[in-house]
């Protein structure tokens, strides 16, 4: 019974680290198929069709009753928020990896929570009090794993030795063209800023559109058409559109499934409870988490930066997280474990009471 308040205080938070723990699996995953050969662009076309068709019958079964009317300006924000989330911010992430390098553009990425922040408080989407300790907690969370990440890609340290032999091997594809610096620093931070808007734009269209199967379901169906409306103008070989029953073929189904479909799903679940700040605060941990698997399983090169990184990162993820925990739910809590405490002791007091009562009564 314990276990289960525990779990349904803190969902999304537990929700949010299975978010997380996905996206690790997908880097690995869409890196061997990247380097299979797999055009980047494609991926996210098919990868998007195969999350709306799964998801597409548990939208119109589950949400029938409740999902509101499709209007035109309903359609219009949907588009926008699809070209946002999915198609725009997608590609020019790809894109932006041929002209930068790796290391930048997750630097640059893991500033998405930050900037999702700033614009959140600006809209007037989150409160920050300076006057209140959990308003100073949330700034201060903000700007700590911020830092945090940063300290984790740019700063490297001392090299830890390996505990054993990597359990899977993976083949590195070849390095990137850095034909335009200039290019690719303005799509990665351009790709930033449309996925912090695509954040923040979840959380007005909920109160409109509050389906979040039906919502996942359009984003997907959407983004899919906008991106192959893309790959089409700028990949013209038809043999890029193939893929085989190889790691091309499981890099979309799981990216589909998992990340299209369940990952966006909870997201939108949890913006809607939370807000978007909490949803990207926990963006740093899938960096985390790779840096943690490719260590222990692929057996690559794990630094004392990373290690100092993502303990200053928990740490501002915590001071964040207190920072936005109601006072009231709080005052809540406590009211209901007094009101059960003080439940337990008449309890356990009102058979005693009686049984004096009965012996007062038979000297009487």
């Amino acid at each position: 019974m314990a276990i289960m308040g525990i779990f349904k205080k803190f969902k999304p938070h537990f929700l949010m680290i299975l978010a997380q723990i996905c996206y690790t699996f997908l880097y690995f995953i869409t890196e061997a198929s990247f380097n299979h050969g797999m055009n980047p662009h494609v991926y996210v076309t098919y990868r998007h069709i195969v999350g709306g068709l799964v998801m597409l019958p548990f939208a119109y079964f589950l949400e029938r009753q409740t999902r509101p009317k499709l209007t035109l300006s309903l359609l219009l924000e949907i588009f926008v928020l699809s070209l946002m989330g999915v198609s725009l911010t997608l590609n020019m992430y790809f894109v932006s990896l041929n002209f930068t390098s790796p290391t930048f553009v997750s630097s640059m990425v893991n500033t998405i929570a930050a900037l999702t922040f700033v614009l959140a408080v600006i809209l007037r989407l989150e409160v920050v009090n300076v006057g209140d300790p959990r308003g100073i907690a949330k700034i201060l969370g903000t700007l700590v794993s911020l830092a945090g990440v940063m300290t984790m890609t740019l700063y490297k340290g001392v090299c830890l030795k390996n505990l054993w032999q990597p359990l899977i091997y993976m083949q590195r594809g070849g390095s990137f063209v850095h034909e335009n610096w200039l290019k690719g620093s303005i799509l990665t931070v351009a790709s930033c800023i449309t996925w912090s808007i695509w954040y923040i734009m979840q959380a007005y269209t909920l109160k409109r559109y509050p389906a979040q199967l039906s919502l996942t379901t359009w984003m997907s169906f959407v983004g899919a058409a906008q991106s192959a409306f893309y790959t089409v103008i700028v990949q013209h070989k038809r043999a890029a559109w193939t893929i085989g029953f190889n790691i091309d073929f499981w890099s979309t189904i799981y990216g589909g499934i998992v990340i299209s479909g369940l990952v966006v799903f909870i997201q939108l679940w949890c913006t809607e409870q939370k807000g978007p700040v909490f949803v990207t605060m926990f963006n740093p941990l899938s960096t985390i988490l790779v840096a943690i698997l490719a260590y222990f399983v692929f057996g690559e090169k794990l630094y004392m930066g990373s290690i100092i990184g993502a303990v200053i990162v928990i740490v501002g993820l915590y001071l964040l997280l207190w920072g936005k925990e109601d006072h009231k739910s709080e005052r809540n809590d406590e009211e209901k474990c007094s009101t059960i405490k003080r439940e337990q002791l008449e309890d356990h007091m009102m058979p005693k009471l009686a049984s004096n009562a009965t012996g007062f009564k038979a000297q009487t």
